[in-house]
């Protein structure tokens, strides 16, 4: 098949589709007199139209007019399937498959479904903190294991890890593969020391893998290629829905290769009514993973030549700066201690007077308190603008 030349320097009229990442309304609740131009670079959201595939499917069901109850049919299975030995070597079952409403949704019904009021749940920390917020508004707590800094990225502290496994008898074990927010590629020997411990101390080994279709230098692993005795104990989670932006559509799965695991994860979902999915999101999967590899493989390398002149942006510009060695996604991580500055002292001002929203680290679980998160899934004018916004406002400020 021909290579289409996509043009990623084309942004989407975020207007249109209500994006939350860059709708006034939402900006000026969090941050009060920001400005009109302000440029957005918070929310995991990338700002280019969606793989053309993609948008033609769509605009076959809306031609067609009809928007009733669908189900996981066989299409669906098969593109699952496909793209997991295609993509990352997995074999995958068809039983093993369930489709969910989203990611996020999905922690909470596995919360549920698991744990009792009071249990505990075990995350490494820094992480995506809807893993914390869906843990305590389900009544557990957080057993947080924070991640060591060795030469310049997150090494997972075993040694605590166990000690906390066999003290606090955590009920899950929440993985994040690869880590959001570091974008850090955890090697399958650190993965099987973790599945391991899990499996040693009885906690089930929960691996979310959302972020697994951007990767900008070496491989990415994922934990079904663990060996068959762990698989016992395992629930991957993951979408096309970071790689290909579509998270609007709230369609996810999960993989779980034991049966009894399975069993009870989906009486759960059946509790919660989860069962019709949304129409357009079982397409926008079968499309993406059938049609789309192409579109993907671009914007990696458009992303990755983003990611190239931020860091090179930051060396030479923002020394107090320290960004954090990044493998995958679009989301560089970013250590701001040697400003002597906290990361909403920075935060808070870069929008209302520099005009450049970021993440603050403490918006993530713990152990963020000294960072920030930029998103760089945006047209590279775009990049460069708020970059230099972000350089003018230091100078200023020093």
């Amino acid at each position: 098949m021909m290579k289409v030349d996509y043009q990623f320097d084309q942004m989407a009229d975020r207007r249109i589709d209500h994006a939350r990442k860059w709708d006034q309304k939402i900006i000026q609740s969090k941050y009060p007199g920001t400005p009109k131009d302000c440029i957005p670079m918070w929310i995991a959201d990338m700002d280019f139209p969606a793989a053309p595939p993609i948008n033609e499917a769509f605009m076959k069901i809306a031609q067609n007019g009809a928007y009733g109850y669908t189900y996981a049919y066989g299409e669906f299975y098969e593109a699952v399937i496909h793209w997991h030995k295609r993509r990352h070597n997995n074999q995958v079952e068809k039983d093993w498959i369930t489709l969910s409403y989203g990611t996020v949704s999905t922690i909470h019904y596995l919360y549920q479904a698991f744990c009792q009021p009071n249990d505990c749940v075990i995350m490494n920390t820094p992480v995506y903190d809807p893993f914390r917020y869906a843990a305590e508004h389900n009544g557990l707590n957080v057993v947080a294991n924070s991640l060591k800094i060795v030469a310049g990225q997150y090494e997972i502290d075993y040694e605590l890890l166990e000690e906390q496994l066999r003290e606090k008898r955590p009920r899950i074990f929440l993985f994040c593969s690869p880590h959001n927010p570091s974008g850090r590629v955890w090697q399958l020997a650190e993965i099987e020391k973790v599945a391991q411990l899990c499996q040693q101390y009885g906690t089930i080994f929960v691996c979310d893998e959302v972020h697994s279709e951007i990767i900008l230098s070496g491989n990415f692993v994922s934990a079904l290629q663990l060996p068959k005795k762990y698989h016992e104990n395992l629930i991957v989670l993951t979408s096309p829905n970071k790689g290909f932006n579509l998270g609007g559509l709230k369609t996810s799965y999960s993989i779980i290769p034991h049966e009894p695991l399975r069993r009870i994860f989906r009486h759960r979902l059946e509790m919660n009514s989860i069962t019709s999915p949304n129409l357009f999101g079982v397409v926008g999967i079968i499309t993406a993973y059938n049609e789309c590899e192409d579109w993907l493989d671009a914007m990696t390398a458009y992303i990755r030549e983003n990611y190239r002149y931020t860091q090179e942006f930051i060396e030479k510009n923002l020394p107090d700066w320290q960004l954090m060695a990044m493998t995958a996604s679009y989301l560089p991580w970013i250590d701001i201690s040697k400003t002597g500055k906290t990361a909403m002292e920075i935060v808070e001002p870069l929008a209302k007077i520099g005009g450049v929203i970021i993440e603050p680290g403490t918006n993530y679980a713990s152990d963020g308190e000294n960072f920030v998160r930029l998103n760089i899934g945006t047209p590279k004018p775009i990049l460069v603008e708020a970059l230099n916004r972000i350089k003018n406002f230091v100078d200023q400020n020093k």
